[in-house]
């Protein structure tokens, strides 16, 4: 009898357990956002980074549901690596739910790197490229 309670027991425990096991496979994979750039999460938020090979890059920020983040008070640095040296930079609002900067070397598609969002109510979030 004592058996029969264990049993059930024992079989409910990995049950119980397995959604937090599956938790990370609903997060988003890095994708291409709307504006044709990589977009990864960043914390509470989705962080579209757009480069063309120029010194000029945009940063794009959108929520969970992928609807456009208003960029004003926000602030954030870019660190890229560009033929393995980083290249660090800010950037600024310029309206809409998107931020731009200038690096001192142009920045290829794809480029590898992160940036360093701060929100306006001083919370921080990091997105990995």
């Amino acid at each position: 009898m004592i058996f029969r309670r264990l049993v059930p027991a024992a079989l409910a425990l990995p049950l119980l357990a397995l959604p937090l096991l599956a938790t990370p496979v609903f997060a988003h994979e890095p994708g291409v956002g709307a504006n044709g750039g990589v977009r990864v999460d960043a914390g509470r938020y989705h962080a579209e980074l757009v480069s063309d090979g120029t010194a000029t890059v945009a940063l794009y920020l959108s929520d969970g549901s992928d609807k456009p983040v208003a960029a004003d008070g926000f602030k954030a640095n870019a660190i890229l690596v560009v033929e393995g040296k980083a290249q660090r930079f800010p950037l600024s609002p310029t309206g809409g739910n998107r931020l731009a900067g200038t690096a001192a070397v142009a920045i290829p598609k794809g480029v590898k790197g992160a940036v360093q969002i701060t929100a306006p109510d001083g919370s921080s979030a990091q997105a990995k490229y």
